[in-house]
């Protein structure tokens, strides 16, 4: 009976496991589905040393709303990371600009600064934690915490963030809020939130209703 258990046990590990783990790495096949355990594998025959180089990391342009500029480096760009569980993202931040309330449901944060100065919080449900960063911090953001970034100081902020998956997800409030269909009167019923300001920021981020 107990060989029976050690058997169970080792087939559902094995399904459950990423590529990466069985393999020393595994470049993924963006031709093919990604799936729970990430995508398959690329030929090996086919791997080169440029797989594991990432150009892309210039910065991006922060004419938008939060003055916020980001480049993202993640297994649908850069193959390679598939199922090494890490990713990376290059921060840029105007005066005066922020990284609205968001989490990342599946991947803890580690933020890098190396200009100017940041002002970084995650909220739990009992307190908050927050900190002013400047050239050389690093600030950790656990897994799922609702957290923001504000340029608290003068000219452009810049910075990198790693992440603990290589296809970390990003649930931003103001989006979930505002650039929906949902009722405007049902947002601010629920968000005691004036009506006015509800469809205003509707109007802002593209929803309707």
């Amino acid at each position: 009976m107990k060989i029976i258990h050690i058997l169970f046990y080792f087939i559902f590990f094995s399904f459950t496991i990423s590529h990466a783990s069985i393999n020393d790495f595994c470049v993924a096949n963006l031709k093919a589905s990604y799936t729970l355990s990430g995508y398959p594998c690329k030929a090996l025959a086919n791997i080169t040393s440029d797989d594991f180089v990432f150009h892309g990391f210039v910065a991006a342009n922060t004419s938008n709303s939060f003055k916020l500029g980001i480049t993202t480096a993640s297994v649908a760009n850069f193959p390679a990371l598939n199922g090494l569980g890490i990713s990376a993202m290059r921060v840029n931040i105007d005066e005066g600009g922020f990284a609205p309330m968001h989490t990342h449901p599946g991947s803890t944060e580690l933020i890098i600064v190396v200009q100017g100065e940041i002002t970084v919080e995650f909220v739990t449900p009992t307190s908050f934690y927050s900190k002013a960063l400047k050239s050389g911090d690093l600030f950790v953001i656990p897994q799922g915490m609702l957290h923001f970034v504000v340029n608290s100081g003068k000219g452009t902020a810049a910075g990198f963030a790693a992440y603990s998956n290589e296809n970390p997800t990003v649930q931003q409030l103001d989006l979930l809020l505002f650039a929906n269909k949902l009722p405007s009167n049902l947002i601010a019923q629920t968000t005691l939130l004036d009506l006015d300001q509800v469809k205003k920021l509707k109007a802002h981020f593209g929803g309707s209703g």
